[in-house]
């Protein structure tokens, strides 16, 4: 049995805190995983920002709301699962992941969580659900003997990549598809299908 793993933000809907940095004009909110690959640095970057503007849960949640899927996103899912069990493996945090994860279907999404002060809405500190939690994810299912494919975008995913018996860099930057030649990128969903399959079709190394 083999089992699909999806990065989220970048490969099936828009990178959230760039929606959120543009609508707020904070160009220092458009960091994303795909800029600095220590995520505990860049969490704690945006952290200190939102507090100097005084921006929390609710005005991020405000954004959200109004995010849709990437285009062919929805009926990439659609097709995957017919195809593999599907698992969402994402740094995105369950408090911004609702609306998105219903236009997909709500596959199965392994995330974190945020600290939040309840009445003020500020947003506190985050808990991340591992250290390094989308490779200890594949990890995992590999134990259970899955074979795994894994498809990501950014730094944060090439741990998973390669602990995956397949991986894929999807409409990843530039930068990243060249310091890890080792994965095949692909542009667009037609592609990522074919990538799938073709992964599929290879025989499993020992």
């Amino acid at each position: 049995m083999e089992i699909a793993c999806l990065d989220l933000e970048g490969v099936l809907i828009p990178e959230i805190w760039i929606a959120f940095a543009e609508e707020t004009g904070i160009n220092a909110l458009k960091a994303t995983t795909r800029d600095i690959p220590d995520y505990d640095v860049l969490m704690q970057q945006r952290l200190r920002i939102l507090d100097k503007h005084g921006l929390g849960l609710n005005e991020i949640q405000a954004v959200i709301a109004r995010l849709k899927p990437l285009d062919g996103a929805i009926e990439f899912v659609d097709w995957l699962r017919e195809r593999f069990q599907v698992i969402i493996l994402s740094d995105t945090f369950y408090e911004f992941s609702q609306p998105l994860m219903r236009q997909l279907g709500f596959p199965t999404l392994l995330c974190h969580q945020l600290e939040v002060d309840e009445k003020t809405g500020r947003v506190t500190d985050y808990k991340l659900r591992q250290a390094n939690p989308k490779r200890q994810a594949v990890l995992s299912l590999k134990s259970l003997y899955y074979r795994i494919i894994a498809a990501g975008d950014s730094y944060n995913d090439t741990t998973m990549l390669a602990e995956a018996d397949e991986g894929i860099l999807f409409m990843a930057p530039d930068n990243v598809v060249a310091e890890f030649p080792e994965f095949p990128a692909v542009y667009g969903y037609d592609n990522l299908k074919q990538a799938f399959i073709d992964a599929s079709n290879r025989p499993l190394s020992l």
